[in-house]
């Protein structure tokens, strides 16, 4: 879907929002800027990545956000299976974003708003929703390098939702042998932006705790989520 902006600032959920093909930089680490072509090989990868999503029970990780202008902001992710997900954004950055299990929400505390969105509708709806069939959805993108597997998800009665292009790299010691890398959005806009992943570590414990958050808005204080 096209997400609203709550102001000029293009951060948040915006940046989530905002895609551009994944491929790899030769000679480098998986890279999250140049645009990639379909792949016609290797359609099994395509069952591999819905496995490893199937797999995930939890996840934390440090991510790095870099929007359509360059701007970076960096914090914390926490996400549990099935549809929750958290964006805990380092200060000075008001802004926090988390799914709990049926919507995903922004909240900005420095404007005293919060929007709301059905996972369905996002694009991070093919991260959440485990049970979302990718093969209806998703097509591999040509990386180059046989250790990564790219993938582009898109419901193509829906525009508006936008597109999520994944990158993953192999790893025997990650759920079904992938460890995700990091992915871009594009919203129907054309507006990008990218989130890399490190640290990543899975099957931690996450309390249910982590997916509530305060509610900033002055009818609403003290009630909370």
């Amino acid at each position: 879907m096209a997400f609203p902006t709550l102001s000029p600032r293009p951060r948040g959920l915006l940046a989530l929002s905002l895609a551009l093909p994944l491929a790899l930089m030769p000679g480098g680490p998986p890279s999250l800027v140049a645009p990639a072509q379909a792949q016609t090989g290797q359609p099994a990868d395509l069952a591999l990545v819905q496995r490893h999503l199937r797999a995930i029970t939890t996840l934390t990780a440090q991510f790095s956000q870099t929007d359509r202008n360059g701007q970076v902001q960096n914090g914390q992710l926490s996400w549990k299976q099935p549809g929750h997900i958290r964006f805990q954004y380092a200060a000075p950055n008001p802004l926090l974003i988390v799914a709990d299990g049926k919507s995903l929400y922004m909240i900005d505390y420095e404007v005293r708003q919060v929007q709301r969105w059905p996972i369905r509708n996002s694009p991070l709806g093919a991260l959440l929703d485990p049970t979302r069939d990718l093969s209806r959805y998703g097509k591999l993108i040509q990386t180059g390098d046989p250790s990564v597997v790219s993938m582009e998800v898109r419901d193509p009665d829906h525009a508006e939702y936008g597109v999520i292009n994944m990158v993953f790299q192999r790893d025997a010691q990650a759920p079904a042998g992938l460890r995700l890398y990091g992915w871009v959005a594009r919203d129907a806009q054309g507006n990008r932006t990218s989130i890399k992943l490190s640290g990543t570590s899975y099957g931690a414990p996450i309390p249910d705790s982590a997916f509530r958050w305060k509610d900033p808005r002055p009818a609403q204080r003290g009630a909370g989520r």
